[in-house]
């Protein structure tokens, strides 16, 4: 019987064979070969760039605060207010100062209320002093002549002293109510600036940021009230590594983009910061921005310094087709298409640079038919 399954067993096989064989062999023949158009990876010139990021601030920051010690009576603007060179935000009480200045008033007046008898006294003492010395005058002439005695000339002679020292003493008088009366006036000017600081005003136009005064609240020399920053004055400051600090000058320009601004914008360095950070080993670059309305304080920054040139090997990025974190191109090997993984890099607006996975010289398809599949046959169109 085992003589009898065994040729069975033997024309099955061949069978199953002749089968494969006749499947197999029109698969192969009829797989025609995809036309396709190639550009060859090439090696270009970029700029070299290094990115440094940021944040953006306002140049001009003022921190306002009080120049006496008084209570808030009145607030004048909130945070986010924008406000003008000038403008009232906060006042303060004001009667203790207006007490003094009140004071000062009064003094200012009793001392002018003295100037004119203080005048009259000057110039009775004026008067009598011309009337002594004509007097004495006389009298030298008669006693030459023998006409008077030596005691009538005595006589006339301590009437011009005495009026000598009577108009001096009322000169001087005189002269010390003109230093008093500068002395109060300064005590009035002084009470009137001591006042104008109890009206707390913008130091320029901007946007107020934070506000800290509140009606009733104790404001103290040097504590915050407000921030003010000026308004379309912005700049971002980027940590620049300290081993560029010999790449990057004053006045070098920058491309910049910011978070929330759809567009780059061209700037340039302003001021370098020589102090490096010893933390971070990094120093700060600040950069001038132009006036676009959407830039804010705070907002996150990349600058873009170009720093020369480099040879990079770059393809159209439309040649790169990417799934998930894999990133590949369709090149032609011996008339197939193979499917190269690569590892790219900086990107241009239309061409992007290829780090690994591809070499200089390889043709790479482009447009990618959307049915052309790894292992597929290809003609390259002329």
């Amino acid at each position: 019987m085992r003589k009898h399954w065994l040729p069975l067993l033997a024309s099955a096989m061949w069978l199953a064979g002749c089968g494969q064989a006749s499947r197999q062999k029109p698969a192969a023949s009829s797989e025609p070969a995809a036309t396709v158009s190639t550009i060859n990876a090439a090696t270009e010139s970029w700029p070299s760039i290094y990115e440094a990021t940021g944040t953006v601030r306002a140049r001009p920051t003022a921190v306002i605060s009080a120049k006496l010690t008084g209570y808030v009576r009145e607030v004048k603007v909130q945070a986010g207010d924008r406000v003008r060179e000038g403008q009232l935000l906060v006042t303060l009480d004001t009667r203790d100062l207006d007490v003094s200045s009140r004071r000062a008033e009064a003094a200012r007046e009793e001392v002018r209320s003295a100037v004119p008898e203080a005048d009259s006294a000057v110039a009775a003492a004026k008067a009598n002093l011309d009337l002594a010395q004509v007097t004495f005058g006389r009298m030298r002439e008669l006693f030459q002549k023998t006409s008077i005695s030596n005691q009538e000339l005595d006589e006339a002679s301590a009437k011009l002293k005495a009026a000598q020292a009577a108009y001096e003493v009322a000169m001087a008088r005189r002269l010390q109510l003109n230093s008093k009366l500068a002395q109060v006036d300064q005590e009035v000017r002084l009470t009137e600036v001591t006042r104008s600081y109890a009206d707390v005003v913008a130091p320029f136009a901007g946007v107020v940021i934070s506000k800290s005064a509140d009606p009733g609240s104790l404001a103290l020399p040097g504590a915050p009230l407000f921030s003010i920053e000026r308004d379309g004055a912005y700049r971002l400051e980027a940590s620049v590594e300290e081993s560029r600090l010999a790449t990057i000058r004053v006045g070098q320009p920058v491309s910049i983009t910011l978070d929330g601004v759809d567009q780059t914008m061209d700037a340039r360095v302003s001021e370098i910061v020589p102090a490096v950070d010893s933390a971070s080993r990094a120093y700060i670059v600040k950069i001038d921005l132009p006036a676009v309305p959407a830039v804010r304080s705070g907002v996150f920054g990349r600058a873009l310094f170009q720093l020369g040139s480099r040879p990079v090997l770059a393809i159209p990025a439309a040649a790169v087709t990417e799934r998930g974190q894999l990133q590949s191109v369709l090149v032609v090997d011996s008339g197939i298409a193979r499917t190269r993984l690569i590892t790219t890099g900086q990107r241009t607006k239309d061409r992007v640079e290829v780090l690994s996975g591809l070499t200089a010289g390889e043709k790479v398809i482009l447009p990618i038919p959307t049915d052309l599949a790894d292992g597929a046959k290809v003609e390259v169109r002329p």
